[in-house]
Parts: C-alpha cells; structure tokens; sequence
C-alpha cells in the first residue's frame, strides 16, 4: 500500500460512521480483502477499525493498525457497547495513546492520534498471531470460530460420519476438523472446502495438507457456481452474522448444499437442537433422517 492510505477493518452499519475514501477493506471476514499484518510500518494516514469483540483478536488488530499507521495518523476504532466498546478506551490507552471517547447508537467510538512513541504492540501481535494449538494439534488464530478446541456440534459429527466415498465439500469448514475425518476414507478422491474467514483458509491449508483437497476463500452464498455434481457434502453451518443470531444462514447452507450434490448424494450436517432446519431440509432433499442428538444437537443425513 502507497504512502498516505486508508483501511476499513469489518463492515460498519449503514450510517454509523463515514468510511474514509477510498479505504481498503482489511477484514479477514471479507473475501478479497487486504491481509492487515501484509501492510508496511508507517504506510496509513487513517484506520478505522470496527473492533472485533475477542480480546486477543481485537487487540491484534489494533496494535497492526496502529503499527502501520504513520505518526499523527487518525484512528477510529469502535464497537457496540455491549460487545467490546466499554472496554476499547482502556485497550488502546494500554497502548500508549491518548484517547478521545464517545457514545451514540449503542457503540463506543474511540478516537486517538497516533503518537510517536507506542508500547505493548508486538506483545499483543504475537498474542493474536496463528499458530499450533496444542490441544487440537492443527494450525488455528485467535478470532476463528472455536479456534483453540472442536466444538461439540462437530465432535458429534466426528462421531456419526460414516466412511465416506467421490467427490465431495465441507461448507463453512473451518480449520478443516471435519476434513481430517473425511479424508481418512481412501475412497474419498476429492474435497473442496468453502470457507469465508482467511485466517481459517491459510490455517486449513496447513492442517489439510493434501493433494485431493482444494480450500476456497469464499461465501458458500456466493460459491455456487464453483461446486456441482458431488458425492457429499459435510457442515456444520453457521448461525450468527456479525454476532447477531441469523438463522437464514443455515438455510442458505441447506439450499447451497443441495445445489451441489449430484441426484442420490448425500449431505451430513450438525444443527444446533433449537434451530427449525427440519422443514428447509425437507424441501431441499429427497429424504431426511435425524442420525444422532447429544448435549444440545443434532445431526442429520439428507440424500437428494
């Protein structure tokens, strides 16, 4: 990036804070975007950064920000109130800045001058950074979903696959903790993973490390045309859109699945036990059929 730029980390509401012309859109939630740890010391006049609500994470992205920021470049960071805001002042103040704080449509905004001097960045990059999770041995970053252990709707999953066999995906796969299972089968001669945050990508091409597998950097909504005639498809969907419940994104993922399995292939998919998946599963497949519940989930075999 030139000299003089300006980033845009995370997609702000409509009408909550003007981004700055120009900018380029840092989050790793975003295909396509700019990788913010890539960016040069000193590079931006201006960051404004919708902070994520992990400590580790937004901590993360806030000392890159202010790293590449260049001295008396703006930062605007801010988050809903109830999601990191009340604690952002105090986060960037332990950076050593000085901060100006206001609070309108239920977010914090945080504005500072970025000073010459700068304390506590590489500790708290080095924090955020990927690395080898010790209780999981694969490659994850703090902010991934369930990045530092399985969650218990996949380790259901793990448990209910059978051995699978063609050409299959994993929808919205993650670290690729599904992937391992699958490709265990020696019959399986293909898999596609889908998955919409980078950092999950580039860890899961790390873990996955095999031939017969390809990771996109994609929203499954919008990977339709990369996938078709498959044997299989493996998820266990997302429920929740920029912290929000949104339960239009398992459908999403019931529909894209059913689009990409050839006639007789087969989707396994774990369904937390509270979400209605029942009737979009039955107009997308030919048949349904509850495999397993346990601890709060369900999985589920749906054939086309």
């Amino acid at each position: 990036m030139s000299q003089g730029g300006a980033i845009l980390y995370g997609a702000p509401a409509p009408g909550l804070i003007e981004a700055p012309a120009g900018a380029v859109q840092v989050s790793p939630l975003i295909p396509g975007s700019t990788d913010i740890a890539s960016l040069a010391d000193g590079s931006l006049e201006e960051a404004v950064i919708l902070a994520p609500p992990g400590t580790l994470e937004r901590d993360h992205v806030l000392a890159h920000a202010l790293r590449a920021l260049e001295v008396g470049g703006a930062l605007t960071a801010f988050a809903p109130q109830d999601k990191g805001g009340s604690r952002l002042k105090k986060a960037l103040e332990r950076f050593g800045c000085e901060v100006t704080e206001e609070a309108r449509r239920h977010h914090r905004f945080c504005y500072i001058t970025r000073p010459a001097a700068l304390k506590e960045l590489s500790e708290a990059i080095a924090a955020g950074a990927p690395r080898r999770v010790s209780a999981t041995g694969l490659w994850s970053q703090p902010g991934v979903f369930s990045w530092d252990r399985i969650d218990p709707g996949t380790e259901l999953l793990l448990d209910s696959l059978p051995e699978l066999a063609g050409k299959g995906a994993d929808l919205g796969g993650g670290l690729g903790v599904l992937g391992h299972k699958v490709l265990a089968g020696a019959a399986v001669t293909g898999l596609t993973v889908v998955e919409i945050d980078r950092r999950a990508v580039e860890a899961c091409r790390r873990n996955l490390d095999d031939p017969r597998v390809e990771v996109i950097w994609a929203d499954v909504r919008r990977a339709g045309d990369r996938l078709s005639g498959l044997d299989f498809v493996v998820m266990n969907p997302p429920f929740h859109d920029g912290g929000a419940e949104d339960r239009s994104l398992g459908v999403a993922f019931i529909r894209a699945a059913s689009a990409a399995l050839r006639t007789g292939g087969t989707c396994w998919l774990t369904a937390n036990r509270h979400l209605p998946y029942e009737s979009p599963l039955g107009e997308a497949f030919a048949r349904v059929t509850l495999r397993a519940e346990r601890g709060g989930y369900k999985i589920y075999e749906a054939r086309k």
